[in-house]
């Protein structure tokens, strides 16, 4: 029954950029659709969601660890490793962005951002692709942006950043198909949470993003869970290197 191939029962997923906003909204997802989680986050408040997945009866694990510093990868791959044995699912949701005029922009904010949003990202890809290969099977799913597609105004280096992961997910995706491992990513719209409070209280562009809408609200962490727990299945086995925007209708508008 196609059904069945949603049930994430038995896989062990790892989220980083889980305490809050779209990481712990596709934890959850993962965890209600039957995952075991690792979650991973810089924050203390990722015990929030460990405390949410582990209410719905699933097992999980906390880690609370910088990304900024690729050193602490291999510790989260080893722990998840001696706590689930295997890593079935990888969603690479860490994500920084420093806003500024471009010709005003730090060394430090461009360098902050790439290293997590697109250093961490392959490196994390590459680590959990070494387990995944032996196992013949595997679900990456990286976390884009409209601006993979677009440019926005005073992100610049964000707007890199996300332009290299959707161009990362399809080079991936070439590799590692072959070798069982399916690499997709998937592309936020406008999203309420603590990153866009700024401009979601922003007098001027506030009125204006939610004009260009066509659902007529930014979306929600919830608004995340059916693609990521899609991706992470069995039902999502022939699909790879795409870069699926959820974004209430903006980029066909």
């Amino acid at each position: 029954m196609i059904l069945d191939k949603f049930n994430l029962a038995g896989k062990v997923a790892i989220v980083t950029g889980a305490s809050r906003g779209l990481g712990a909204g596709m934890a959850i997802g993962l965890a209600e659709a039957g995952a075991d989680l690792v979650v991973v986050a810089s924050s203390t408040r990722l015990q929030e969601t460990v405390d949410k997945i582990k209410v719905l009866g699933r097992r999980c694990l906390g880690i609370q660890a910088d990304l900024i510093d690729t050193k602490v990868i291999p510790q989260i791959i080893d722990a998840t490793l001696k706590e689930y044995g295997r890593i079935d699912i990888l969603i690479n949701c860490a994500g920084i962005i420093r806003r500024a005029p471009a010709i005003e922009f730090s060394e430090k904010d461009w360098d902050d951002v790439i290293q997590i949003n697109q250093k961490a990202t392959f490196f994390m890809c590459q680590a959990a692709a070494k387990e995944m290969v032996k196992q013949k099977k595997g679900k990456i799913i990286n976390i884009a942006s409209l601006l993979s597609f677009q440019g926005g105004i005073i992100v610049p280096s964000y707007t890199a950043s996300k332009s290299a992961v959707a161009g990362l997910t399809k080079a991936l995706a070439n590799e590692w198909a072959p070798l069982g491992i399916n690499v997709n990513a998937i592309a936020p719209g406008y999203m309420a949470t603590e990153m866009t409070e700024a401009l979601q209280k922003s007098a001027e562009r506030a009125p204006a993003i939610l004009a260009r809408i066509p659902t007529g609200r930014w979306g929600t962490p919830e608004d995340m869970k059916g693609l990521a727990v899609f991706l992470a299945s069995d039902a999502a086995e022939y699909l790879q290197g795409q870069v699926i925007a959820v974004d209430g209708g903006w980029l066909g508008r």
